[in-house]
C-alpha cells in the first residue's frame, strides 16, 4: 500500500493503518532498533511503541515521507530505551555511547530554555546543510554511523571501504563538521 494511503487510513483513525504501516515498515524499523538495542524483543517493543505514537501524532501531523517519520520515532525510543538500560548498570558503556562521544567535540549540548531551542535549530540547519554538501558516499558513511549507529566494520562492508577507510572519513567529516559550527558562531 503507498505511504499516503496509509496516512490518510491514520487520518480517518482505522486499526488498519497500524496493520499496513506494520507490514511495510517492521523490517526497516527493526533494522534501525536493532543496531542501537542489539536485543530481538526489546527491538520488537520498540516497534510496537513506534506503531501506537504514530496513531497517536497522526493526525494532527501529516508525514510527507512517512518511512522517515516511523524511523525517528523508532530512533528516539530506541535511544531513550537504551539510555534507561544504561542507567540501570553500572559503567555500561555501548556501540551508543562511543558513537555520541565521536560527535561530542564537534556537536554543542543544547539547553532547554528558548535560547537552547533556538541555537538547536541553528546547529540543526548548520548540519544540515553541511550533509548537503558532502558527497554521497560521505552522507551515507556519516549518516549511517550517526543516525542509525551502524558499526564501523558493517559500513565498511556495506560500501566496500576498509575499516581504517571508514574511521579516516569519519574523522575527517567531524572536524569539517566542527568547523562548520565554528564558523556560523555556534559555541561548541
Amino acid at each position: 500500500m503507498e505511504d499516503d494511503k496509509i496516512v490518510d487510513l491514520f487520518w480517518q483513525r482505522s486499526e488498519t493503518a497500524i496493520t499496513e504501516a506494520e507490514l511495510k515498515f517492521s523490517r526497516y524499523l527493526y533494522s534501525i532498533s536493532f543496531r542501537l538495542l542489539q536485543n530481538r524483543e526489546d527491538a520488537e517493543e520498540c516497534i510496537n511503541e513506534t506503531l501506537l505514537k504514530a496513531w497517536n501524532a497522526i493526525p494532527p501531523a501529516y508525514p510527507s515521507v512517512l518511512r522517515t517519520f516511523l524511523g525517528k520515532i523508532t530512533r528516539n525510543i530506541s535511544l531513550n530505551y537504551l539510555e534507561k538500560k544504561n542507567a540501570l548498570k553500572r559503567g555500561g558503556a555501548g556501540q551508543v555511547d562511543l558513537i555520541l562521544s565521536e560527535l561530542e567535540e564537534c556537536i554543542p549540548s543544547i539547553e532547554t530554555d528558548i535560547e537552547g531551542i533556538m541555537n538547536e535549530r541553528a546547529v540543526i540547519d548548520v548540519i544540515n546543510n553541511f550533509l548537503e554538501g558532502l558527497s554521497v558516499d560521505q552522507r551515507k558513511v556519516f549518516v549511517r554511523r550517526y543516525w542509525y549507529g551502524s558499526n564501523i566494520k558493517e559500513i565498511g562492508k556495506d560500501y566496500g571501504f576498509t575499516e581504517s577507510k571508514v574511521k579516516s572519513i569519519l574523522f575527517r567529516l567531524r572536524k569539517n563538521l566542527k568547523r562548520e559550527l565554528e564558523k556560523e558562531g555556534i559555541v561548541l
